[in-house]
């Protein structure tokens, strides 16, 4: 007997056995008046997919019910009206059974063309519900592009030219909400982040190149055993210089620009090694990789330097990098304040765990939030942060608390510390800056500025009376 594959098209020979007592040399000859087949083999065709498992299934029935066989078939029985091969198991469904198989009968065939129709309108379902997300995010995307192109005209033609006069009314302001164009953010960052330390073009290559012969330097008279010692001697801060290669790799590592052979790796190196000499009170600290880079995506070399220094130079960051403790206390008291403010059940669902925001909130404000959001999104974040100052970072914070309430209050103490060390990656700016939006910087008529100095000028005592974080 022959048996034939379905799956692999109609008349396929896959097998030839003679019938017991047959001389192996004789082959059997086709006749109508032989008993039945033998039973196809189910079970090893049920990986080819649903619709051959079904059609294996309908075969099987159809020859144990008629117990015979049909001549074998010839390419030209096939049915006519089939232009072209199935490209699927799911079309195999309409194919006719090979000739030595009996037909289909009319109901059968009916309800198999109704499966198959029904499947088919399943799958045009999916794919016009596809196409329309996929138009609805090209138009929303086409919209945005749309905002922007226009913003940036406002931008250059209005805002840039009369920037003193125009940076604090109130549709600057709110036009720059909204996220800064990327052709002028380099521009707007720099404007309003400021040069106070007078910082030149000229003044950056002085401290590069001193940069380079510390470099230099390090490289003849130190081995690569010798670097985090020598990055950790409080006699010379300068040495930090090459712990700067270690945390570089580490610095948005998926994009792969400012990794060793990357086109911003030396642009970067060039620029924090400039401020380990420009400050050596201040050093390398990890965290400072992060916003020198997303500084060198939107300015030049020089101009990246300047705002970066000016930028460290600014108290909260002075506080952080510097590890003054005693600031960085009064600013996780002062978040604390807006805090039970604005989201009181989770504030005390953190303090039942004895949860301090140090805990978050150090890796949020060393890197401005460009470790812990998407590149873009963290983009907007300093948008904002170069309008409002420092008051923004912490309203970002309590924004994406806000944003995670309800995941947080399930949570206990690990979870949560795990949840804001690594937040999701799907976070948008359309919901972030929706809850942004929603937290009041304003506790008993006193805005940030004015919680921050009142705390500044009590003692240690008043301190801790205001924040469990500073009874730690």
């Amino acid at each position: 007997q022959r048996a034939y594959w379905p799956g692999r098209g109609c008349g396929q020979v896959i097998a030839s056995a003679p019938r017991l007592g047959e001389k192996s040399k004789a082959p059997p000859q086709a006749s109508p008046k032989l008993g039945p087949p033998p039973a196809l083999d189910i079970p090893a065709m049920l990986c080819r997919g649903g619709a051959v498992t079904r059609l294996c299934h309908f075969l099987g029935e159809q020859t144990t019910r008629t117990g015979r066989m049909c001549k074998p078939p010839l390419q030209s029985s096939r049915r006519k009206n089939i232009e072209f091969e199935p490209l699927s198991t799911t079309a195999l469904i309409l194919e006719d059974r090979p000739s030595n198989l009996p037909a289909k009968s009319i109901e059968e065939a009916l309800r198999h063309r109704q499966e198959y129709d029904e499947m088919v309108a399943e799958a045009k379902k999916r794919e016009i519900k596809e196409a329309h997300k996929r138009k609805k995010i090209m138009k929303e995307r086409f919209k945005q592009e749309e905002n922007i192109a226009s913003a940036m005209v406002i931008w250059i033609n209005e805002i840039l030219p009369n920037w003193e006069g125009m940076r604090s009314t109130r549709r600057v302001r709110e036009l720059w909400w909204q996220g800064l164009p990327p052709s002028v953010r380099g521009k707007v960052w720099s404007l309003a982040v400021g040069n106070e330390l007078n910082i030149t073009p000229e003044l950056y290559e002085i401290f590069l190149s001193r940069a380079k012969e510390r470099w230099k330097s390090f490289s003849e008279t130190s081995s690569e055993n010798d670097i985090e010692d020598a990055g950790a001697s409080a006699a010379d801060r300068e040495a930090s210089l090459e712990l700067i290669k270690l945390d570089i790799s580490r610095t948005f590592p998926s994009l792969y620009i400012f990794q060793k052979g990357g086109p911003y790796h030396d642009l970067l190196h060039s620029v924090l090694g400039a401020y380990t000499c420009y400050r050596p009170d201040v050093g390398y600290v990890q965290g400072m990789s992060f916003i020198a880079a997303v500084l060198i995506l939107n300015l030049e070399e020089a101009d990246a330097f300047i705002a970066f220094a000016n930028l460290l130079n600014k108290p909260c960051q002075l506080a952080f990098f510097r590890v003054d403790h005693s600031m960085m206390l009064k600013y996780f008291a002062a978040f604390e304040v807006f805090f039970e403010e604005n989201l009181p059940k989770l504030f005390l669902h953190f303090k039942s765990y004895n949860l301090t925001p140090d805990i978050y909130l150090i890796d949020w404000i060393f890197t401005l939030y460009s470790k812990s959001l998407p590149l873009d999104l963290a983009c907007r974040v300093w948008d904002v942060f170069c309008r409002d100052g420092e008051e923004f970072l912490f309203r970002t914070g309590l924004g994406i608390l806000r944003l995670y309430e309800d995941i947080l209050l399930q949570m206990d103490f690990i979870h949560i510390a795990q949840f804001l060390t690594k937040l999701p990656e799907d976070i948008t700016s359309e919901k972030l800056f929706s809850c942004i939006a929603a937290i009041q910087m304003q506790n008993s008529n006193k805005k940030w500025a004015q919680v921050f100095a009142s705390l500044m000028k009590d003692n240690k005592e008043g301190d801790k009376n205001h924040s469990p974080a500073l009874k730690s």
